[in-house]
């Protein structure tokens, strides 16, 4: 990855960019004028343009690309926000206010070994399937090898930081992200969550929960993919504009099944809702139904099957989260499906 380009004569604004710079461990190209910050535009992993060179940039008509914000010292006049317009800037930051944000934004770049990580989605099929369960045995097995994140996309489901025993934790929650605007840094999620172990919890507080705006669960997705090695969502059955968006974030989406005569019904309604049935695997729950009959029946394959685990209600209870031991029935189930899902991955 290439380094952030600074664009900016003012001494006082470069001064503070450079610092905040060095603070993140990054060494930063600076360009001290339009000619040569448009050779540099499209190369580098961020932009920041100074107030002072905004509309000098302008005239450029650089091309529209990702990662490019505004920055002034102080007070940002009003009419910056229709030149940052003019130049695709995502945002206009004011320093020296703005500088804890952008430390983060310049330490998210600086991290060139981290890939985006493997986004799953995880729902139940039927009722009482088993989904918020199977979402955080997945998540707990995927923090044997990295950092994980299970995010609980389900404001009516028992909450997933109660079946991973994190309730107690003090960390953020959607209540406190939904309050928020602007960009949220990978770094700021992954501390700021409750979590044990390599594994992370976005959840609601105890009691009654709003929907997620689209604003919030896009920024956390999209700074929770860049934060961790492993996301797993745990979706809701009912259907809106938030929840597509999401699936349609999903490298795969995970149907919990229980293989009765009333929960493959169940099940194959919700497949047939999925705009993109591709995505789509099948994990069975218990016995009954052959694989092959679900298969079949729903239109998606089965990508793995568990038996039920003795001792799971009291594991949850003690606060060790669905996976005990991972030669349990959820663990190696877990394990197989994250396995198969790297492979599809890597196929992709």
């Amino acid at each position: 990855m290439t380094a952030p380009l600074l664009i900016t004569r003012d001494e006082t604004l470069l001064d503070e960019l450079l610092r905040l710079s060095a603070a993140a461990g990054i060494t930063p190209e600076v360009a001290r004028d339009g000619a040569a910050a448009l050779r540099a535009w499209n190369a580098a992993s961020l932009v920041f343009l100074g107030a002072d060179l905004a509309d000098e940039v302008a005239r450029t008509a650089p091309a529209r690309r990702a990662g490019v914000h505004v920055v002034a010292w102080g007070s940002v006049p009003d009419d910056l926000f229709k030149v940052a317009l003019a130049v695709g800037a995502e945002n206009v930051a004011e320093l020296p206010r703005s500088g804890t944000w952008l430390t983060e934004t310049l330490t998210d770049a600086g991290d060139p070994g981290r890939s985006r990580g493997l986004v799953v989605g995880v729902i139940g099929g039927s009722g009482g399937a088993g989904a918020t369960t199977f979402a955080c045995a997945l998540g707990q097995m995927a923090a044997r090898s990295g950092p994980a994140l299970v995010v609980d996309a389900d404001p009516l489901g028992p909450g997933t930081d109660r079946v991973l025993g994190l309730e107690g934790q003090e960390g953020v929650r959607w209540d406190s992200l939904c309050r928020t605007t602007g960009r949220l840094s990978s770094r700021s999620l992954r501390e700021a969550v409750p979590g044990r172990s390599g594994l992370g919890v976005l959840t609601w507080h105890a009691g009654a929960a709003a929907p997620l705006p689209a604003f919030a669960a896009r920024e956390a997705l999209s700074a929770a993919e860049r934060g961790h090695d492993t996301v797993v969502l745990d979706l809701p059955r009912s259907s809106d504009e938030v929840v597509e968006e999401l699936i349609a974030r999903c490298e795969r989406v995970l149907v919990v099944v229980v293989p009765t005569v009333a929960g493959v019904a169940s099940a194959s309604r919700l497949c047939a809702r999925i705009a993109d049935p591709l995505r789509l695997r099948l994990v069975i729950r218990g016995r009954g139904v052959e694989p092959a009959v679900l298969a079949r029946t729903t239109g998606v394959p089965v990508l793995a099957s568990m038996g039920d685990q003795r001792g799971l209600a009291e594991s949850i209870d003690l606060g060790l989260g669905p996976v005990r031991n991972h030669r349990g029935p959820l663990g190696r189930a877990a394990g197989e499906v994250l396995t198969q899902l790297s492979l599809l991955s890597a196929a992709a």
